[in-house]
């Protein structure tokens, strides 16, 4: 069976894609390898989505995201791609339990991933005290000592909220200033809870059966120190989830697909949205935009 379109990824951008598609009567489905939502779901409050004044929970605006694809008749399917390979007019995609879709066209939803830091003990003690999430993690953190490794909005909005659970909260930035935007960046200043160690990276975590100190250094002084800590949260930047299209399509160095204004690839029949995409904005309404903007692009391209 060759379907009109296939929507790889069940975020945002995915979801959004599948409700225009819905709409438009497309054939197809979302494939989605884990459970739809994406980085939304471990999103403790989403408070700048429009239309929701008062906030909610990201696994709130998940359910009715997917609930809203769903009324219109589009399915979420699990699996795994593996590969895209064009054949004449249509496209097989190749998943990782070796089943084989093919479609007219495919929007690559697909997102991203948090960066690591790379050093020693990161992987060693990940769910003993090295976490990539707060909102996951940081009730396990009740009345002890954490450290939040990053400048940038994520960094400081998780430092904040770790701050309901954790007594004192170390914000370690390697520069002298956040990257984070100035509500953000205010508001952490203005918390007692949150001490800064600034110009400063994390050379080594270090414990036993679990987290128990960072080796840091500082970058000005070039001097190396111990803090002690009972776990530490890295949110130093995001990975684009494209390894399974690196050859096909064209990305930029760190592996963000390239588009133009329709959300359309170097390639025939493939378009992305949302975090995997390059473009300056990451956020939920930039890839709700993105999916509908897609979905509109593969009915026009079908037509």
């Amino acid at each position: 069976m060759t379907h009109d379109v296939i929507i790889i990824g069940g975020g945002p951008a995915g979801l959004a894609a599948a409700i225009y598609a819905g709409r438009a009567k497309l054939d197809g489905f979302v494939l989605e390898k884990m459970s739809p939502g994406g980085q939304v779901l471990i999103t403790d409050r989403v408070e700048n989505y429009p239309g929701f004044p008062e906030g909610l929970t990201g696994f709130e605006l998940v359910e009715k995201f997917s609930a809203h694809a769903q009324k219109f008749g589009m399915k979420i399917e699990n699996g795994e791609v593996a590969s895209i390979e064009p054949v004449g007019d249509l496209l097989n995609i190749s998943l990782t339990d070796q089943r084989t879709i093919t479609t007219r066209s495919i929007i690559v939803a697909t997102g991203a991933t948090h960066r690591k830091l790379g050093v020693k003990g990161e992987d060693e003690f990940i769910g003993r005290g090295v976490s990539y999430c707060a909102t996951c993690d940081g009730p396990f953190f009740r009345d002890q000592v954490v450290a939040v490794v990053g400048g940038g909005d994520s960094a400081v909005q998780e430092a904040i909220f770790l701050t309901r659970f954790a007594k004192k909260v170390y914000l370690i930035h390697r520069r002298d200033e956040l990257r984070a935007i100035k509500v953000l960046a205010d508001r952490a200043k203005e918390n007692d809870k949150i001490e800064f160690v600034w110009d400063s990276v994390v050379e080594e975590i270090e414990g036993d059966d679990q987290v128990r100190s960072l080796k840091i250094l500082n970058r000005k002084t070039g001097e190396t120190s111990t803090l002690k800590v009972d776990g530490v949260f890295i949110f130093i930047g995001i990975v684009p989830v494209t390894d399974f299209v690196k050859g096909l399509v064209e990305t930029d160095e760190m592996g963000f697909i390239k588009t133009d204004q329709w959300m359309r690839t170097s390639v025939k029949g493939v378009y992305a949205a949302g975090d995997c995409r390059q473009k300056p904005l990451l956020q939920i309404v930039t890839a709700v935009a993105e999916g509908a903007t897609a979905a509109y692009a593969v009915e026009h391209d079908l037509a």
